[in-house]
C-alpha cells in the first residue's frame, strides 16, 4: 500500500493531529494513576520539582520502595558516565559546591524549556526540550504498519518523503527524500514527531487539575536471569512518553515507549542507551512478528542520533538510536515478582526490598485484570465481595502466553533471553535481543551466544515459558487462595493482619492451581501449534495422528539432512499430489525429481548430503503428504472441477500461510551494515526491508519466473536474493544480549 492512498484512507477516517495533540486516556485508563509512584517522586508535579532541582535522583540507579510500581522520568539520552565537565571559568570547586554544581549542570539538560508544539490543534500536554541538549537527530524508519494500526489519527507530516522511495538497488534516479514542495504545517508534524521519539522534547502537563497533569514513567520489576533470582531489574533503557485511546475503540489504549533514551533508577550500570543495530533488529522484527500473526509489541519509529556514542562489544564506539515501540502495556511477570521477592535466595543484581508487599501485588492484579478483560472499572468501585480475579488472571496470562509460545514454534523464532522478566502478561513477545529465525532446521539451535547451556534453545522455549508461568503463580498464590475460600476479591488490607500461618494457608491453596495452569499452558499451546501447523501444510481438515504422522516426520527430515526451515516449508506450497502417484499416467518420475532436488538444493551443507537417502526420505514423506490432501479432496471449494482447480487452490492458501520473505541474520547484518555506513541510502534499503516483512507472503523477487535471472530487473533480483539462504558461513549465526 503506498504511503498516498494510506494517507488518505486515514485522513477519511480520523482527523489526524501531531504528537503533541493526541488525546490522553481517561484517568480510570491511565496505569500512572491507578498504580503507586516512587515515593522520590509521587505525582507529576512533584517529578518536575526534582528536574530542576534534584534531576540525578532519575539517574542514579536505587532500589525503589516496597509499594512502588513505576518512577517517573524524563527522556534524556546522554552518555554514561555522565561526562560533567568543570566550571568554565576554571575556578576550583569546593567540596560542598559540588553537588549542586552536578545537579544545575544536570537540570540544564533536562528537557524543562517550553517550546511551541505544531500549530492547529486543540492540546492537553505542552512539549518541553532542554536548553543544553541538541544533538543531530536523523529518521532512519517509520512504519506504516503500526502507524495504521495502533495510531491511525496520528499526523506525521512528509516524514514518509523524507525517508525516500523504498529500494534495495540504489539509483542516481531516485529522489533523494527532498520535501521541496512540502507544506509548513507537514515540515513541523514531522520535525515534531522526530523531536519527541528521539528524547529531544517531551511532552507533560503539571498545571491546574491534578486529574489532568502528565509525565513520562518507567516500570520497576524483578525477574530470574537464566533460572537465577536477580532482584530489581525495571526498565533500564525504556520510558514510556505517551498512552493514547485508539480513535475506533477508546476502551483500548497504546502506549508509546522509546527504548535508548537515557537511564532511569532502573539502569543499574549501564547507561540507558541503545546502538543502532540492536534498534534496526528491534524495529524490524517487531512488524515481521505482527505480519506473521505472531502477538507482539510493534514498532512506530527509529531515530539516530549519530552524535552520541555509545560503548559496546568494541573499542571503537557505536551510535547510538532510539526505537518507539507501542503497546497496549509492557507489564510483565517481573512487575509481580518485585513485589513478592522470593527469601532467602542468593542473586544477582543491585538488590531487591525484603518481603512482599500484598497491597501493591493486589493493585497491579486489578489493574492488570481490567486490561485482560476479566475485571471492569464497576468491579473496581464496589466496596464488598467483588469478583474473584486472581486465578482467571493466571489462567488467561497462561493462554495468551501459550498461544504466543506456539506462533514461535510454528514460526521458528527463537526470542533467546526468556527471563520472567521479559515475559508479558498480556502474552505479547517484547524485547526483542538476541533473537532469531531458523535457517537450516536444528530444534536444539541457541540463537544467544551467551546461553552456553541451551536454557532457551528452540526446543525449550515452551518449556520456558511454562517456567515464567510458574513464577507468577508464586507471586499471586496467596491471593488465589484467599479468593478460593472467600468467595470474592481481595479487598485492600486483606493481608495486613493475617497470621503467618494463614498466609501459609492461602499460599498452599493458592499453588493447587498449578497442575490446572500447565495443563491450560500445554493444551492451548498444542492446539495453536497444530491450527497453525496445518495451515502451513494447507490442511483443511485436523486428524490427531497428524503431529505424529505427518508434522513431526517432516521436521525430522529437515533436521537431519540440514534442510532449510523456511524454504522447504514455502516450496511445499507448489506440491501437487500427483507427482508422487504411482498409478500408470497420474505421475511423472522425473518431473518429481526435480521437484525433490528444489527441495534438497536447500540444504545448508551440500557437501556433507546424502543425496539417495534424502531424496528417499522426501519421496516417502511426500507420499503421505499427498495421501493425506487426497483425503480431503471433497472439502475444498473446487472439488467438483479437476485437480488443477484444487492444486491451485491449496497453492493460494499455502503461499498465505508460508512467508517468502524471513528476517534472516545475514540479512539482518547486511541491513546494520549499509545503514552504518551511509544513513541516507541505507534507510532507504530499510524501509524496503520493513516492506518485505510486513508482506512475507508476496511473490517478492519474482518468484515464480523460472526464466533466466540475470534477464530481471536489478531491483527483482536483490529482492530474489533477500528471500535466500544467504551465505552458508551466517547460518546459525548467534547474538549477544545487546545486539
Amino acid at each position: 500500500m503506498s504511503r498516498t492512498f494510506l494517507t488518505a484512507s486515514r485522513m477519511s477516517q480520523h482527523t489526524c493531529v501531531p504528537i503533541s495533540a493526541l488525546p490522553l486516556p481517561p484517568p480510570a485508563q491511565r496505569l500512572t494513576h491507578n498504580l503507586t509512584p516512587d515515593p522520590e517522586t509521587p505525582s507529576p508535579a512533584a517529578w518536575r520539582d526534582v528536574l530542576a532541582t534534584r534531576p540525578s535522583i532519575q539517574r542514579r540507579a536505587r532500589l525503589l520502595a516496597s509499594p512502588a510500581h513505576f518512577s517517573f522520568v524524563s527522556p534524556c539520552p546522554q552518555p554514561f558516565p555522565i561526562p560533567i565537565p568543570p566550571p568554565a571559568d576554571g575556578a576550583p570547586l569546593a567540596e560542598e559546591d559540588k553537588p549542586k554544581y552536578i545537579e544545575d549542570w544536570l537540570a540544564q539538560r533536562e528537557a524543562l524549556k517550553e517550546v511551541p508544539c505544531a500549530p492547529g490543534h486543540a492540546r492537553e500536554l505542552k512539549m518541553y526540550v532542554s536548553e543544553k541538549r541538541g544533538e543531530h537527530r536523523e529518521l532512519l524508519a517509520l512504519s506504516d504498519g503500526c502507524l495504521r494500526d495502533c495510531f491511525p489519527h496520528l499526523d506525521v507530516g512528509d516524514a514518509f518523503v523524507a525517508l525516500g522511495v523504498p529500494s534495495l538497488v540504489p539509483s542516481a534516479s531516485q529522489p533523494n527524500g527532498e520535501q521541496g514542495n512540502s507544506s509548513e504545517k507537514d515540515i513541523a508534524a514531522r520535525q515534531e514527531l522526530i523531536d519527541v521519539v528521539s528524547g529531544h522534547a517531551m511532552l507533560m502537563n503539571t498545571d491546574g487539575d491534578p486529574e489532568t497533569h502528565w509525565a513520562p514513567w518507567s516500570l520497576r520489576y524483578s525477574g530470574h536471569q537464566f533460572g537465577v533470582w536477580a532482584g530489581q531489574l525495571g526498565d533500564g533503557r525504556a520510558i514510556s512518553i505517551m498512552s493514547t485511546p485508539h480513535p475506533d475503540d477508546p476502551q483500548l489504549t497504546y502506549e508509546l515507549q522509546l527504548k535508548g533514551a537515557g537511564r532511569t533508577p532502573f539502569s543499574r550500570g549501564a547507561d540507558g542507551l541503545a546502538v543502532t543495530r540492536s534498534s534496526i533488529r528491534e524495529f524490524l522484527c517487531s512488524e515481521a512478528m505482527h505480519a506473521l500473526h505472531i502477538p507482539t509489541s510493534r514498532a512506530l519509529s527509529l531515530v539516530s542520533l549519530p552524535e552520541l556514542p555509545v560503548y559496546r562489544e568494541t573499542v571503537v564506539p557505536e551510535r547510538a538510536a532510539v526505537v518507539a515501540r507501542a503497546a497496549p502495556s509492557f507489564l510483565r511477570i517481573g512487575s509481580f515478582e518485585a513485589l513478592v521477592p522470593p527469601q532467602g535466595v542468593f542473586f544477582i543484581g543491585m538488590g531487591q526490598q525484603q518481603g512482599a508487599d500484598w497491597d501493591a501485588v493486589r493493585l497491579l492484579g486489578e489493574w492488570v485484570a481490567r486490561l485482560l478483560g476479566i475485571w471492569d472499572e464497576a468491579e473496581a468501585k464496589k466496596e464488598r465481595e467483588r469478583k474473584p480475579w486472581a486465578k482467571e488472571l493466571v489462567l488467561e496470562v497462561a493462554r495468551r502466553n501459550a498461544r504466543m509460545v506456539a506462533g514461535w514454534q510454528a514460526y521458528g523464532f527463537m526470542h533467546g533471553v526468556i527471563n520472567t522478566d521479559n515475559v508479558s502478561v498480556l502474552g505479547l513477545t517484547i524485547d526483542y535481543g538476541p533473537y532469531a529465525f531458523m535457517d537450516v532446521f536444528d530444534p536444539w539451535h541457541i540463537c544467544n551466544h551467551t546461553d552456553e547451556e541451551g536454557r532457551y534453545a528452540y526446543k525449550a522455549q515452551p518449556t520456558m515459558i511454562v517456567y515464567a508461568l510458574r513464577a507468577l503463580l508464586n507471586s499471586l498464590a496467596p491471593l488465589v487462595g484467599y479468593e478460593s475460600y472467600e468467595g470474592y476479591a481481595v479487598p485492600p488490607g486483606w493481608a495486613s493482619s493475617a497470621t503467618a500461618a494463614k498466609m501459609s494457608e492461602w499460599r498452599d491453596k493458592g499453588m493447587q492451581l498449578k497442575e490446572e495452569m500447565e495443563r491450560v499452558a500445554e493444551e492451548v499451546s498444542a492446539m495453536e501449534y497444530g491450527r497453525l501447523m496445518h495451515q502451513r501444510l494447507a490442511l483443511r481438515r485436523y486428524e490427531k495422528e497428524d503431529e505424529t504422522k505427518l508434522i513431526g516426520p517432516l521436521l525430522d527430515l529437515l533436521a537431519e539432512h540440514k534442510l532449510d526451515f523456511h524454504g522447504t516449508f514455502r516450496l511445499l506450497t507448489s506440491f501437487r499430489p500427483s507427482l508422487v502417484q504411482d498409478q500408470p499416467g497420474k505421475g511423472d518420475s522425473t518431473e518429481a525429481d526435480a521437484y525433490i532436488s528444489r527441495i534438497l538444493a536447500l540444504s545448508g551443507e551440500p557437501q556433507f548430503l546424502d543425496r539417495n537417502k534424502a531424496a528417499g526420505d522426501m519421496r516417502d514423506w511426500l507420499r503421505r503428504y499427498a495421501a493425506r490432501i487426497a483425503s480431503e479432496r471433497g472439502e475444498w471449494a473446487g472439488a467438483e472441477g479437476a485437480d488443477g482447480r484444487i492444486d491451485a487452490e491449496r497453492r493460494q492458501t499455502a503461499r498465505a500461510a508460508n512467508p517468502r520473505f524471513v528476517l534472516r541474520q545475514w540479512l539482518l547484518e547486511e541491513v546494520i551494515k549499509k545503514v552504518e555506513e551511509d544513513a541516507q541510502s541505507g534507510k532507504r534499503v530499510l524501509r524496503k526491508v520493513l516492506q518485505m516483512a510486513c508482506n512475507p507472503y508476496e511473490p517478492w523477487g519474482a518468484e515464480d519466473d523460472e526464466g533466466d535471472e540475470s534477464s530481471l530487473d536489478a531491483e527483482i533480483r536483490e529482492e530474489r536474493r533477500y528471500c535466500s539462504l544467504g551465505e552458508k558461513q551466517m547460518l546459525g549465526f548467534q547474538c549477544s544480549c545487546s545486539s
